[in-house]
């Protein structure tokens, strides 16, 4: 498979022109022509830039002062916030993004055309599917304190979510409370799924000694869904319930989240009656780690 993965790797780079010093005949290298695009005309914070594109903080800025050199880019402070940073293309920068963007757009039709229409379609479905797992290979799950700004933004978005799907709305307030203390070691434990360093899922445990542990906040953000990211979040729970010596995971869930409850069923999760008195719950799964 890493055999496989590494063919893979070359045949696109060179596809690509990746291994040209003048992408696209521009007479600058892919990284530049790649930071000009994500820049964008609205402009961008230097940190954002460095988390989208994953890059070591001093060959960004390598890359910008490049940029700035060719006066195609400004670094100044941003207008909101003067430790931040932000990247604006010039005039000549937006003239030669667009250049770019028409460059790479023949470049992407010399790809199809000598292809037959079956071969396309073939060819267009298997580099989404690339892309997703791609994407789904990025992402990162790691212990996290439920005080960070990343968890309190997750916590917020899967209380938000749960107020519009649940029938009758979600009060935090009236549901048994799973609270920071609650969520921190050795009392339990929340997880925090980051893509490019920006949280976008995220699920917790309680532990109760020799008793079942208990499944909470697991939510994933819209747009990581499709990743199976879900999945596994599940398995990162399920073993670290385990290594805090649970044999035994609980979870009690509403009937309207039909997906996660599909999930629960689907990863070996048994329908129980009810262990507590949660007011939302409509169904209680239980799974037996082994």
């Amino acid at each position: 498979m890493v055999t496989q993965v590494r063919r893979f790797n070359r045949t696109v780079t060179q596809r690509i022109g990746a291994l040209n010093d003048a992408f696209l005949a521009r007479g600058r290298p892919l990284g530049q022509a790649r930071l000009l695009w994500e820049i964008g005309p609205e402009g961008c914070d230097v940190r954002a830039l460095r988390s989208r594109l994953d890059l070591d903080a001093g060959y960004l800025s390598r890359l910008l002062r490049s940029l700035e050199a060719d006066g195609l880019v400004a670094v100044d402070p941003s207008e909101l916030d003067g430790r931040v940073r932000t990247a604006r293309l010039t005039a000549a920068g937006l003239a030669e993004r667009a250049v770019l963007d028409e460059g790479s757009d023949e470049l992407a039709a010399s790809m199809l055309s000598p292809l037959g229409g079956e071969q396309r379609r073939r060819l267009v479905a298997a580099m989404a599917e690339v892309e997703r797992l791609l994407t789904a290979s990025s992402v990162r799950i790691d212990v996290c304190d439920p005080r960070h700004p990343h968890a309190r933004a997750c916590l917020k978005a899967y209380f938000a979510e749960l107020g519009q799907r649940f029938t009758d709305g979600f009060d935090p307030d009236l549901s048994i409370p799973a609270a920071e203390d609650d969520l921190t070691p050795p009392a339990g434990l929340l997880v925090i799924a980051t893509l490019h360093s920006e949280p976008i899922g995220c699920g917790a445990l309680r532990f109760h000694g020799d008793a079942p542990a208990e499944l909470k906040r697991m939510w994933i953000d819209p747009s990581a869904r499709g990743l199976g990211l879900g999945r596994r979040l599940l398995a990162e729970l399920e073993t670290r319930a385990a290594e805090h010596g649970a044999r035994v995971v609980r979870l009690e869930t509403n009937r309207t989240l039909t997906e996660a409850i599909a999930m629960y069923r689907a990863a070996g999760y048994r329908e129980v009656s009810a262990f507590n008195d949660e007011p939302y719950a409509d169904h209680w799964f239980e799974k037996d780690l082994g």
